[in-house]
């Protein structure tokens, strides 16, 4: 399943406080670029995840935020450097763009 106009559309509007945005589709979903940085993932299944480092990783995994992980052919687990946006987020662009932009610090 490959990502919707509309779950483009709503992720740009999330983000709009954030600045100039870019997107590239990519394996299904969407990167969300900030100034040619990427700072956001949309999954297909319409998923956002946010992408951490250092302090901000630190805090998004102590504020309890899913961790974007998956199981390798050899069974080992890949975690990667994205937690998932909390849903009480997703109705508050300033909020999300605020979160984004402290992500971006980080990059």
């Amino acid at each position: 399943m490959s990502i919707s106009d509309e779950q483009i559309e709503f992720a740009l509007d999330l983000f709009r406080h954030v600045g100039p945005l870019s997107t590239r589709k990519m394996m299904g979903g969407l990167c969300i670029y900030a100034s040619g940085t990427i700072f956001s993932l949309i999954m297909s299944d319409g998923l956002i995840l946010l992408k951490g480092a250092g302090g901000f990783a630190d805090w998004m995994t102590a504020q309890g935020w899913e961790r974007w992980s998956y199981e390798r052919k050899n069974g080992g687990i890949a975690q990667m450097p994205y937690w998932a946006l909390p849903e009480d987020v997703l109705d508050h662009p300033e909020e999300a763009s605020a979160l984004a932009r402290r992500a971006l610090e980080y990059l």
